[in-house]
């Protein structure tokens, strides 16, 4: 059969295209004649990407950013968890500002420079690191994927960077030390229990953990609303709304009751024997009594490298300095505490400023590209911390979606780096006031 229309003619055999068919395409330039193309040439230019049987790579192949793994573990989580880690303090206003602090900022690049080769590699606290930044402690971390903090201790590993046990982690710090190893940092809090304290830190040591971060802004818990809202318990109590929510994560589900028990792994068995347990012992357990003292008593319990979490003024950095820490973490909780804190962000000039090169200077809270982290090294900082971005990645794809939220940012920080001119970590902190525009 043949198909005449003006300039075009389409042959097909059978009503369809043969193997040796060509299709007569009209030319644009009337007069100039036609171009013939064979059908073999049109199937080399479609590529048809075979299904992938693995879950897993599906969900990865789509991620291209930390919002795209955030994204799809919303996909996975259930509401409460997802209130859980993206929600803040009462009105949330922290929260909010953290990420616009850094959205505020621009970056001033020097092009004409060779930046053939970007070295992202730091010293953080004398360790030799691959990246500038380190995972942050969180806590409840069995409640985005059933292999938890063993996963996330995997990746970090396997990334060299550090990644920081929580406190309230959901497997013993002794079993992550001896199954994953790597450069394993302990986050720690001021109990009413001080012989408690003193046991998590002789167990720490003893378990090879290189460095002790003590958190120090949570006098009281902030109230989390979304977590009111939601009924966010652990473990995990049921309710008509929150059976339903489940009904609709039928494979979060599925892992929850299948795996091992959501308890605070760190603490005796006995403290969440009934539902309520667990998060009435922590609430109890924080310490509005905590003084400067109380972070000198933990200076000379520990021999190693210590932070303190939490601090956002200069002045207090400067006392930091005094009692002996190797390094202060600015951060307002990641917006959880106490709500319209300032952005750590926009201290850490007046910090770096105070302190000089006598102590490491770390940040954290709002931080999502690894434009972020180019613009906290310039504005100061020795290294960051992250929590919520490799959450989204262990939510989305469990240990692999850690790794490819601690690639992303790498990734994203060495282009940013090489677009700005700057080839090293140290010339980048060197060169940032100059580099960095409100």
């Amino acid at each position: 059969m043949v198909i005449t229309r003006g300039a075009t003619r389409l042959r097909a055999r059978s009503g369809r295209l043969g193997r040796g068919t060509t299709w007569i395409r009209p030319d644009l330039n009337p007069g100039k004649g036609s171009e013939a193309v064979k059908i073999s040439e049109v199937r080399s230019l479609v590529q048809l990407r075979k299904p992938e049987p693995d879950r897993v790579e599906r969900t990865l192949r789509r991620c291209v950013t930390i919002e795209d793994l955030q994204h799809a573990a919303w996909r996975r989580w259930p509401r409460s968890v997802r209130g859980y880690v993206e929600g803040g303090a009462d009105g949330e206003v922290s929260l909010a500002r953290n990420r616009a602090a850094y959205e505020g900022l621009g970056l001033v690049p020097s092009p004409l420079r060779d930046v053939t080769d970007v070295d992202l590699r730091s010293s953080i606290l004398g360790g030799d690191c691959a990246l500038p930044f380190a995972l942050a402690p969180t806590g409840y971390t069995r409640m985005m994927h059933p292999a938890a903090e063993g996963a996330v201790a995997r990746a970090a590993r396997d990334a060299g960077i550090p990644y920081t046990m929580s406190t309230m982690a959901t497997t013993r710090l002794e079993d992550v030390a001896a199954e994953v190893g790597g450069d394993l940092w302990f986050q720690l809090y001021v109990w009413r229990d001080r012989g408690l304290v003193r046991d998590l830190i002789e167990r720490a040591k003893a378990s090879g953990y290189r460095a002790l971060m003590l958190t120090v802004d949570t006098p009281v818990t902030g109230l989390r609303v979304r977590d009111m809202h939601s009924g966010f318990t652990i473990p995990p109590q049921l309710s008509a709304s929150t059976v339903l929510d489940m009904a609709r994560h039928p494979m979060w589900c599925a892992r929850l009751l299948t795996g091992p028990a959501i308890t605070f792994a760190n603490f005796a068995p006995e403290v969440g024997r009934s539902p309520e347990g667990l998060m009435e012992f922590a609430a109890k357990q924080f310490d509005p009594s905590v003084t400067w003292d109380d972070l000198a008593w933990i200076r000379g319990l520990w021999q190693g490298p210590l932070m303190v979490k939490g601090l956002v003024s200069a002045t207090d950095a400067a006392r930091a300095v005094e009692v002996g820490v190797d390094a202060v973490v600015l951060s307002n909780h990641g917006g959880r505490q106490l709500d319209q804190v300032v952005v750590p962000l926009q201290m850490l000039p007046a910090v770096r400023d105070r302190v000089g090169d006598t102590i490491q200077v770390f940040v954290d809270s709002g931080i999502r590209r690894g434009s972020d982290v180019a613009l906290a090294l310039a504005l100061g900082a020795d290294a960051v911390l992250v929590g919520r971005p490799y959450l989204y990645g262990l939510g989305a794809a469990g240990e692999r979606g850690v790794a490819a939220a601690i690639s992303m940012l790498g990734d994203e920080l060495r282009r940013a780096m090489t677009l700005m001119g700057v080839t090293s970590v140290a010339q980048l902190r060197a060169e940032g006031p100059a580099l960095v525009r409100s």
